[in-house]
């Protein structure tokens, strides 16, 4: 389709795309710019119309899509994202004491925990603990990967035992820190 004709057949639109923009934005001076918009977008990709086809269709198209990206803008403008902790105080006042001691003495008998299992555990254990990777741990000890990762894996069962034998269930403990 040449250029001459092209212009002719959009220009021949003219009406209907308008109408349609203005259903589409219920506002006259929005329907003038989706409109303006898909005039531009029409002449730029002229050579993506392929002849044989429905050209009104392919207009309402490019307008209809034009319509929905500008809406999924405009609507991602609009949200207010609150990022503000939900931390609501009643009655509190700058006299507060805090008081940590039951969380250090759960982690006085933790580390007593730890410290009581068996060295070929403990080390890579105590190495995950502290952010080393697998890798790392496994070239530091010089043990294969596998063998790093069933020890850490054995030493954080057994550690789960001894929690549920000192303070009788994993939801207890859980409940108790």
């Amino acid at each position: 389709m040449s250029t001459l004709e092209f212009n002719s057949n959009f220009y021949s639109l003219t009406t209907a795309l308008r109408s349609f923009a203005y259903n589409l934005t219920k506002n006259d001076e929005d329907a003038k710019d989706l409109y303006q918009e898909t005039a531009f977008r029409a002449m730029t990709n002229r050579d993506k119309f392929r002849p044989g086809t429905n050209f009104k269709a392919w207009c309402y198209t490019i307008m209809k899509n034009i319509f929905i990206n500008n809406y999924r803008k405009k609507v991602k403008r609009n949200t207010i994202l609150d990022s503000t902790d939900n931390d609501f105080y009643i009655n509190s006042s700058s006299n507060v004491v805090s008081n940590d001691a039951g969380s250090n003495m759960m982690m006085q008998e933790l580390n007593k925990m730890v410290n009581s299992l068996d060295d070929s555990i403990k080390k890579p254990f105590e190495m995950h603990f502290e952010g080393f990777k697998y890798q790392e741990i496994a070239d530091d000890l010089k043990l294969p990967l596998g063998t790093v990762k069933s020890r850490i894996f054995f030493a954080r069962k057994a550690l789960k035992e001894m929690v549920v034998n000192y303070y009788g269930s994993i939801n207890m403990a859980r409940t108790a820190i």
